[in-house]
């Protein structure tokens, strides 16, 4: 960053956490968030070892299966990149992130162990070492409803303001949710749960937990 931006961060942060709301909303989110990614070896292993039903999927019967874990992994992570880089420079996108990641993380949590599912028949697994280092030492398939890269990328997307970097995100976030199902990772219900569960969690977050 040049010299005139990082000054105008360390300002937006200086007025931001001179106030006590927001600096106690931003203490208990980032504690809450730590607190929710260390309980996700526990249960995504303990989810992974239950029997669940398949489900029918007419779109991925009609979809050939395709490894594309490569795109996958760059769509999901350049958008992770971009918001952290505006998060850091607008402290409120990064108030608003952490309490609806934690919001959907927890509510997935609840779905996942109230409808337990099986994965698709033809699933290929998904390389993403970031992704996958917090979910334990097995290989986990069975978090499926609603999904989770298409609902935090859709998160992502919500929390950013900019008008270019909203486009960029949007686009990213149909193409992941469209490569999910190439790749059979996911089915078309769990996509579509996705996007409901990003968008419900951002306004939760938005609207009473962040608000000024």
């Amino acid at each position: 960053m040049a010299q005139s931006t990082l000054v105008a961060v360390r300002r937006e942060w200086q007025g931001a956490w001179s106030e006590p709301r927001f600096r106690a909303k931003m203490i208990v989110g980032m504690i809450l968030v730590a607190a929710t990614v260390a309980s996700f070896p526990y249960f995504f292993q303990r989810i992974e070892l239950r029997h669940g039903v398949p489900l029918r999927d007419p779109i991925l019967r009609w979809l050939p299966a395709h490894d594309v874990s490569i795109p996958l992994f760059i769509l999901i992570w350049s958008v992770s990149a971009l918001t952290l880089v505006r998060a850091i420079q607008t402290p409120r996108i990064l108030l608003v992130f952490l309490w609806a990641y934690v919001l959907l993380s927890l509510s997935r949590m609840v779905t996942i162990t109230l409808v337990p599912l099986e994965p698709p028949a033809h699933l290929i697994g998904l390389v993403d070492p970031l992704s996958n280092f917090f979910y334990g030492p097995k290989f986990v398939t069975k978090d499926l409803f609603p999904s989770g890269h298409t609902s935090t990328v859709f998160l992502l997307f919500l929390c950013l303001t900019g008008k270019r970097d909203r486009q960029f995100a949007l686009v990213a976030t149909f193409a992941v949710a469209f490569l999910l199902l190439v790749q059979h990772v996911h089915y078309t219900v769990d996509i579509l749960g996705g996007f409901l569960y990003g968008w419900l969690c951002w306004w939760l977050a938005v609207h009473s937990i962040a608000r000024d």
